[in-house]
């Protein structure tokens, strides 16, 4: 576990470049009171550390036809390390899958799938998803309404009033 110290112009920095990853250094400097240059080297630093993993554009499901959004908990025999494994390999191929995540509980796994339509979705569960070695179970449930979609994680537990700089711990 390596660490980086941080202090309230990288969290400040952080918390801008999650709403905005394609602001310019120099809008970025003006929010967060550093000059472009600073701006620059924190970025990269941050960057080096892996504290910012990459940059993207977010895409809104409903505006380009993926109007269902399905949360499901796969469930697999207990044939040992080797189907999870399996399992965890062959998600990575299939793109309806937005995330996975091994979870404790009555379920193995919880996969956030996206598809066009109830069709859509239920084909590939019966032709892809339940056709996977090792699946024994699989419970889905579909959403109705988004009520809230967050890629901005919260920092705030990372400041400390009586502090001014903070450590981060990550892995490398």
């Amino acid at each position: 576990m390596s660490t980086i110290t941080v202090d309230r112009f990288d969290l400040a920095l952080l918390a801008e470049l999650q709403r905005d990853g394609h602001i310019t250094n120099s809008a970025l400097g003006q929010k967060v009171h550093l000059s472009t240059s600073q701006i620059s080297r924190r970025v990269q630093r941050l960057e080096e550390a892996h504290v910012i993993e990459r940059y993207t554009a977010v895409l809104d499901p409903a505006v380009i036809g993926l109007g269902v959004t399905a949360f499901t908990n796969v469930t697999l025999d207990r044939q040992g390390e080797t189907r999870g494994i399996q399992f965890e390999e062959a998600v990575q191929d299939m793109p309806e899958i937005m995330e996975c995540f091994s979870i404790t509980g009555e379920a193995d796994y919880i996969l956030r799938i996206v598809a066009p339509d109830l069709a859509a979705f239920s084909e590939f569960m019966m032709t892809r998803l339940l056709r996977l070695p090792g699946v024994t179970n699989v419970k889905s449930n579909i959403t109705m309404k988004q009520v809230k979609h967050s890629h901005v994680l919260p920092l705030d537990h990372v400041t400390q009033p009586a502090q001014s700089r903070q450590r981060i711990k990550f892995s490398s």
